[in-house]
């Protein structure tokens, strides 16, 4: 793979003299560069690859160590990176201690800011803009958003403030198909290009000033002229609605077009006000595999690069398949039952249940305070919702669990996918806190299934619960030879293995982990939480008294008010002296990597356990 000019590429400043010609070659290599590493490390593809013209022509127009480039979401911002320092070390991409999944302002001075979960953009730059209007500074600020954040409220919340406050900002609209309806023709790319050439402008600008001028009727005829201009825009541009919030829309521009974006760019880079400019292009571009199938290359793992098959793939189980297969199963015996994600239909193990019954699914897009609301709603009048949701993401919508699904004690079911460490994709998705801002939410009951008979039975029962429940399971594989189980009671701890010298509590898949951790130790006892709320506070009493005070508890999720906070609260009053360790997540970001070895790195691993217990007793 020969890489002529994208081999001398260090920072943006190596572009500035391309020609178009140059830069449309270096936009093949990028794009045959990312597939190449791409498909050794795995990762968010289908994107970046339809990014990689817009980002060339973004850096070529713009001085974007001083203009900020705030990215939506860092799926499409592998382009960003090799041209801003990181090319050599692109083959550690998700990998421990290599370069981050996402845009982090601690990789690079080039990342504005932090990116990950989608809707923060617009927010964030007009943050900037605001800091940059304080200090007299006369450097753009340009948020570059995709279509599915126009379903995140969070981004409406942006756009209406810089509308109101006229802010210097420059919004680039990805617009990928998968969200906005399509392009209109050349006539309106056209034109759009050419209505923000200086010249064009000027005139503009004088005929309004005449207008205006003439005596008695100009202002009427000047707003009568301005209607029809809006008009006419809107049914060629579809332009209206960020007309109306008071931005300058253009569009829609052809995004792989790296002519038509260089001067679309110094068009407007010196325009004063809100400015949308709406990009077309294609998720998977220039990648036939990623283009005909971009929802599995959206996030892929590591893929043959002859034919795109993902390496390793079909080879197990995971939680999302097995909760996917129960849902359905549940769904077919019980009307009542509904499905609810915000664009993870795929993520959460959802496709099969929206073909059987399409009418019965609603993926609400990027929009998870919605999709919890909507649910609320939905089980005070006779429904029982499902929200799917990773838990990384049910983070955005707290509120509206507090307040419109358990103060009306709502039986609203929460299906919790990728829970605890996920890996590559690192601190924006590790799924780390829903156990301790769950469990404190009154109503709220909170399971936490170590295997998939155990979900199974779990999602299940949930049916029968009248308030608010949620099931945590992690991404991954299913447990290879899972323990027999009896009948599932929330609130009902297991022990797992018996002994008076310590007690280890645990909860989740690291059940088998500890088992094997304390295999070799004599008279150690292990018992499986089950739920994080209720607890069992009869058989925790009863077993730290029998192993005298000696105990740990382990699991996934965040040390600071997660389950072994809530075993310590049940302990706070018993009369002997307490031996404890807790296992988790310490109070810090857990970086990006390989899951095994941050789980050693912590002592959530079969030798850092065992060596907890041993140091207890």
């Amino acid at each position: 793979m020969s890489m002529s000019i994208l081999s001398g590429i260090s920072t943006p400043q190596d572009i500035k003299s391309f020609s178009v010609a140059e830069l449309e070659i270096l936009a093949r290599e990028i794009r045959e560069f990312i597939i190449a590493n791409v498909s050794e490390t795995g990762g968010h593809l289908a994107s970046s690859l339809g990014t990689v013209e817009l980002t060339l022509a973004l850096h070529y127009v713009f001085d974007t160590l001083h203009d900020k480039i705030v990215w939506d979401v860092g799926h499409q911002a592998y382009s960003h990176k090799i041209l801003t320092g990181r090319k050599d070390r692109f083959s550690t991409l998700r990998q421990q201690g290599g370069i981050g999944p996402f845009i982090s302002p601690e990789e690079s001075p080039y990342d504005a800011f932090i990116s990950g979960h989608a809707g923060n953009a617009v927010s964030a730059a007009s943050g900037i803009c605001e800091a940059m209007s304080t200090a007299k500074s006369h450097n753009r600020v340009i948020a570059v958003i995709g279509d599915g954040s126009l379903s995140n409220g969070l981004t409406f919340e942006g756009l209406n403030f810089v509308g109101m406050k006229q802010l210097n900002l420059i919004v680039v609209l990805n617009d990928n198909k998968m969200f906005i309806s399509k392009h209109v023709g050349a006539i309106a790319e056209y034109l759009s290009r050419i209505m923000i050439t200086k010249s064009v402008r000027d005139v503009r600008e004088g005929i309004k000033s005449t207008l205006r001028n003439i005596p008695v009727y100009g202002e009427d005829i000047y707003k009568l002229a301005k209607r029809i201009e809006g008009n006419l825009k809107g049914v060629m541009t579809e332009g209206s609605l960020f007309e109306e919030m008071g931005y300058r829309y253009l569009g829609p521009i052809d995004g792989h077009r790296i002519d038509y974006l260089v001067e679309t760019f110094e068009n407007i880079a010196s325009i004063e006000g809100p400015i949308l400019l709406h990009v077309s292009t294609q998720k998977g571009y220039g990648y036939t595999p990623a283009l005909k199938d971009p929802e599995n290359f959206h996030g892929v793992g590591k893929f043959h690069l002859e034919n795109g098959e993902v390496k390793g793939a079909g080879a197990n189980r995971s939680y999302t398949d097995v909760f996917g297969e129960t849902l359905l199963d549940l769904a077919k015996k019980d009307p009542r039952v509904v499905a609810v994600c915000a664009a993870m239909a795929f993520g959460t193990g959802l496709k099969k249940f929206a073909k059987a019954f399409p009418d019965r699914f609603f993926d609400v897009g990027i929009a998870e305070s919605h999709a919890v609301t909507m649910a609320a709603g939905m089980a005070m009048y006779g429904m029982r919702p499902v929200v799917a949701v990773y838990s990384t993401f049910l983070q955005r919508s707290y509120d509206e669990i507090i307040h419109d699904v358990a103060l009306q004690n709502t039986p609203v079911i929460f299906a919790i996918d990728r829970a605890g460490l996920v890996g590559a994709d690192g601190p924006t998705h590790h799924g780390v806190f829903d156990i301790a801002f769950m469990r404190n939410i009154p109503n709220m009951t909170l399971m936490i299934p170590r295997d998939q008979a155990m979900l199974r039975k779990m999602l299940t029962y949930s049916l029968k619960i009248q308030g608010p429940s949620a099931i945590r399971y992690p991404r991954g594989s299913v447990v290879a030879m899972p323990l027999k189980t009896g009948r599932f009671r929330p609130g009902k701890a297991e022990v797992l293995k018996k002994g008076t010298k310590a007690v280890v509590f645990c909860v989740g898949p690291l059940c088998y982990t500890v088992l094997e951790a304390v295999g070799d130790i004599d008279d150690v006892a292990v018992v499986d939480l089950v739920c994080a709320k209720p607890l069992d506070t009869a058989v925790i009493r009863d077993m730290v008294q029998e192993c005298h005070g000696r105990f740990a508890v382990v699991e996934d999720g965040c040390i600071q008010g997660g389950v072994g906070s809530a075993v310590l609260e049940n302990l706070k009053d018993l009369q002997i002296p307490l031996r404890y360790q807790l296992l988790g997540i310490p109070d810090k970001f857990i970086e990006h990597g390989a899951v095994d070895r941050l789980r050693k790195d912590i002592s959530l691993d079969v030798e850092g356990i065992g060596k907890v217990i041993r140091d207890i007793i």
